[in-house]
C-alpha cells in the first residue's frame, strides 16, 4: 500500500509539471524537470527507507546505479546505503531456529543479542560454535525474498511514471533484468556461500587479502555462518600512515582488477561496510552476494577499451562504446575532443595521464567534480549514450572502489597495477 501510494503521488507531481510548463521554454522545462526529480528522489528514498527487506534493498541497489537515474534521484537515494535499525533479538531466535532446526543455545554457546551490523535484507551478530571457534552468523529477515519480486515491479512503474527512466522498454528491461538479479543473488546464502568458496579458492595466495570460511553446518538459505575475520572501518584506517593505505589501495584494486581478468566473477558490491582493514595493510572482504560473472568477450572487450583509453585512441574508442551498448549506434557524429576531455578527466586519478607526475593524491582529487561541470557543457552529446546492462554492474564496482580510495585518503600512482591488468 506505501509502494502504490508513492506511485500514485508521483504519478500527480509528473501530470501537473508537465501541464504546468506545456508553453514554457527549453531552459524552464528543463529546470522544472530537474525540480521534479529532486522532489521525486526525496519521495522515493523517504518511502523505501521506511521499509525494510527487498523494497529498501531495491532502492540500495538501485542507488549505486549512477548512470540509469537522473543526478537527482541518484543522489537522494545514497542515504538508503546507510545501515538499517535492527531486529529484535526475540524475531532472530525464531529464524535461526527455524532454518537451523535446533534451539540456539545448543547451536551456539554464544549469542550476542546485538548485533554489530544490520541492513536492508538482514543482519549480523557475533557468536561462538561449541568447539570454541568464534563467527559470526549473518541471518535474512523473514518473508523477504517472497515480495522481492512486487517490490522491484512497484519501484520500476513509479519510476517510469516519474519520466525517470528515459529509454527504450527494451533496455529497461534488460536494466532491471540485471538488478533483478543482483537481488535475488543477494537473497540466496546458499549461492553466497558458494561464492565465498570459489573467491576464497581464488585468492588463497594472495597475502593480505582474507575471505572469511563458511561454516556449512551452521548454514542454510537464509542463515550464514562463518569464521570471524575482524578489522577496522574505511574511518579509521583513513588516520594511519601511506605506506600502509598505499598496501590497502593496492589489495582493493587487485581484488576487483584480479577477479574481472583472472576469473571472469567479481564482487560487485564495494560499499565500504563489505570491507574491514587492519594496520598491516589487510583487506577484509565481505558479502558476496552480488557477484557478476562475464564471458570471454566481454571481458577481452573490457580491457581492449582499457587499452584504447590509454592510447587515447578515440576512434576505436567510440567502436568499443558501440559494442558495450553505452554508445547508441546512429550517424550523429561526436567530436574526438569529446572522448579526449573525458579521457583527461577518467584517467587522471590513475596517473597515467601525461602531464601526471607521480602518485595521485585521492583526499584531494577533483576528478568528479570535473566531470560534474563538464556534464553541463556537454548535454548536447549525452543523448547519444545509455545505460549498458553489460556495463552495469562494473561501473557501480570501479566508481564505488574510487570513492572508497577517496575516503581513505591514500596517495599512489596506481599506473603500474593498471599495466599489468591491461598488458599495454
Amino acid at each position: 500500500m506505501k509502494l502504490a501510494g508513492m506511485t500514485a503521488s508521483i504519478a500527480g507531481k509528473a501530470a501537473k509539471n508537465s501541464l504546468k510548463h506545456l508553453s514554457s521554454d527549453e531552459e524552464k522545462r528543463l529546470q522544472a524537470r530537474s525540480e521534479l526529480m529532486q522532489d521525486v528522489g526525496i519521495q522515493i528514498a523517504e518511502t523505501l527507507g521506511e521499509m525494510k527487506g527487498a523494497v529498501m534493498k531495491v532502492g540500495q541497489i538501485a542507488s549505486q546505479y549512477k548512470d540509469v537515474f537522473p543526478p537527482e534521484v541518484a543522489t537522494a537515494l545514497e542515504k538508503l546505503q546507510k545501515d538499517a535499525p535492527p531486529m529484535p533479538y526475540a524475531q532472530i531466535r525464531i529464524q535461526v531456529e527455524r532454518e537451523l532446526k535446533a534451539p540456539i543455545n545448543e547451536l551456539f554457546t554464544e549469542f550476542e543479542e546485538t548485533p554489530f551490523a544490520a541492513a536492508s535484507i538482514g543482519q549480523v551478530h557475533k557468536a561462538t560454535l561449541p568447539s570454541g571457534q568464534k563467527v559470526v552468523v549473518k541471518f535474512q529477515y523473514p518473508d523477504v525474498d517472497e515480495n522481492c519480486d512486487s517490490d522491484l515491479k512497484q519501484v520500476r512503474m513509479a519510476l517510469k511514471i516519474a519520466g525517470v527512466l528515459n529509454m527504450s522498454r527494451d533496455l529497461q528491461d534488460q536494466l532491471f533484468k540485471e538488478i533483478r538479479q543482483s537481488l535475488h543473488d543477494e537473497l540466496d546464502y546458499i549461492k553466497e556461500a558458494h561464492n565465498l568458496q570459489v573467491f576464497g579458492a581464488f585468492h588463497a595466495g594472495d597475502e593480505g587479502l582474507i575471505i572469511p570460511k563458511v561454516i556449512s553446518s551452521h548454514s542454510s538459505k537464509r542463515v550464514l555462518t562463518l569464521t570471524q575475520e575482524m578489522g577496522e572501518t574505511l574511518a579509521v584506517a583513513s588516520t594511519w600512515d601511506n605506506d600502509i593505505k598505499q598496501k590497502i589501495a593496492q589489495r582493493l584494486f587487485h581484488f576487483t582488477a584480479g577477479q574481472l581478468f583472472g576469473l571472469y566473477r567479481m564482487h560487485c558490491d564495494p560499499h565500504p561496510g563489505n570491507f574491514a582493514f587492519r594496520s598491516d595493510g589487510s583487506v577484509v572482504a565481505y558479502d558476496f552476494g552480488g557477484v557478476r560473472s562475464y564471458s570471454d568477450s566481454e571481458v577481452q572487450l573490457f580491457r581492449r577499451f582499457a587499452r584504447h583509453a590509454i592510447k587515447g585512441d578515440v576512434t576505436a574508442l567510440e567502436q568499443d562504446l558501440i559494442a558495450l551498448g553505452v554508445r547508441r549506434e546512429d550517424d550523429k557524429n561526436i567530436p574526438g575532443e569529446f572522448y579526449e576531455t573525458w579521457l583527461a578527466i577518467g584517467l587522471k586519478s590513475l596517473s597515467i595521464m601525461p602531464y601526471q607526475e607521480g602518485a595521485f593524491d585521492f583526499a584531494k582529487s577533483q576528478v568528479h567534480h570535473e566531470a560534474i561541470a563538464k556534464m553541463r557543457t556537454s548535454l548536447k552529446y549525452f543523448g547519444q549514450f545509455q545505460p549498458s546492462a553489460v556495463t552495469m554492474m562494473l561501473d557501480r564496482t570501479v566508481s564505488g572502489q574510487y570513492w572508497n580510495l577517496v575516503n581513505l585518503g591514500v596517495k599512489i600512482d596506481l599506473s603500474p597495477l593498471v599495466y599489468e591488468y591491461v598488458e599495454v
